[in-house]
C-alpha cells in the first residue's frame, strides 16, 4: 500500500487517526519487507499480527505464510481490513478479531508455541504486550516487531548497557535477541515524534529456568532494579534474609556491593536457583 493510497483511503472514509492508539502507519515497501524477512516466515507458518492498521504488512504476511490471525482495536480499521482481506479467496487463511490485544493476552491465555509474532506494535502498549506474550512454554517461536527505538534497545541490551533492566531480563529469559534495525520516521504516516526500530527475537530451544521458578525470578529482577543506584543485596533483603543473600552472592562470586545492572542474565538465573532452595 503506497502512501498516496493510504491517504486516499483515510480521506475517503473520513478516518481521523487517534494518537492514543499509536496510529502511525508504516507505508515504505522496503521496510515492510525487511520486517517480514526478520520473521523468517515459511509457507507453513502461522502468524499473529497485532495492530495491523490498514493492512500493508498483513498483505505481505498472507503471501508468505499459511495463516494470519490479526487483532485490531479500532473498529473503523476492522471494517477496512475486512473489506481488503475478507474475501472467499482468503477463507481459512485469514482471521480478524476486533479486540484489545493486551486484554486478550491477559484474559485468554493461549498456546502460541507454534506461531510467530510479526507486527508493527502500538507503541503505547508494546512493552506489556511483549511481557505477556513472551513468557514460558506458550511463547511464540519467533518475534519480529516494530517498536519505539528506546524499547528496542532495552530488548537487545546486555549487562552494563544503559538500557539494560527489567524489560530486558523479563523477555530475554525466554528469548535470544537476534538482530535489530532502525526505521526512519519518514517511512510512517503520519511521521511519529519518536525514533523506531524493528527487533528480531528467537525463543530459546531449552528454558534457562524451570517454570516453577519463574515467579521467584520475576520478583528478584523487579526488586533488584527497583532503585538502580542502590546495591542489589540491600534491595533483596526485603525478600530474603541477609545471611542467605551474602552466602549466595559469595558462592557465585558476586560482590556484596554490586548493582543490578552489572549482573548478566545467567547470573540472575543462578541467583534465582540458589535463593529458591
Amino acid at each position: 500500500m503506497k502512501l498516496t493510497e493510504m491517504r486516499d483511503l483515510l480521506t475517503k472514509r473520513d478516518i481521523q487517526l487517534t494518537k492514543s492508539l499509536g496510529q502511525n502507519f508504516l507505508h515504505d515497501a522496503h521496510q515492510l519487507q525487511r520486517i517480514a524477512n526478520a520473521g523468517k516466515i515459511s509457507p507453513t507458518d502461522k502468524i499473529l499480527e497485532i495492530g495491523p492498521g490498514l493492512g500493508p504488512l498483513t498483505e505481505l504476511l498472507l503471501k508468505q505464510s499459511s495463516y494470519v490471525f490479526a487483532v485490531e482495536k479500532d473498529g473503523r480499521l476492522v471494517e477496512v481490513l475486512s473489506e481488503r482481506f475478507g474475501g472467499p479467496e482468503l477463507a481459512g487463511k485469514f482471521e480478524l478479531l476486533h479486540a484489545d490485544a493486551l486484554e486478550l493476552l491477559k484474559n485468554e491465555p493461549r498456546d502460541w508455541s507454534d506461531w510467530k509474532l510479526v507486527a508493527n506494535l502500538p507503541y503505547s502498549v508494546a512493552s506489556p504486550i511483549l511481557v505477556e506474550l513472551a513468557c514460558g512454554a506458550r511463547a511464540p517461536q519467533r518475534i519480529a516487531v516494530t517498536l519505539q527505538l528506546e524499547v528496542a534497545q532495552r530488548l537487545m541490551a546486555q549487562a552494563d548497557d544503559d538500557d539494560y533492566g527489567i524489560l530486558t531480563l523479563l523477555v530475554q529469559i525466554d528469548f535470544k535477541p537476534i538482530e535489530w534495525f532502525k526505521i526512519p520516521a519518514a517511512c510512517f504516516y503520519p511521521s511519529p515524534d519518536v525514533d523506531s526500530a524493528c527487533v528480531s527475537l528467537e525463543r530459546r530451544p531449552e528454558p534457562l529456568l524451570p517454570e516453577a521458578l519463574r515467579k521467584t525470578y520475576i520478583r528478584l529482577v523487579k526488586l533488584a532494579f527497583s532503585q538502580r543506584r542502590k546495591m542489589m543485596l540491600k534491595l533483596l533483603k526485603q525478600e530474603w534474609p541477609k545471611e542467605k543473600l551474602e552466602a549466595v552472592f559469595t558462592q557465585l562470586g558476586i560482590s556484596h556491593f554490586e548493582r543490578a545492572e552489572k549482573l548478566s542474565l545467567q547470573q540472575f538465573v543462578d541467583l534465582t536457583k540458589l535463593l529458591a532452595v
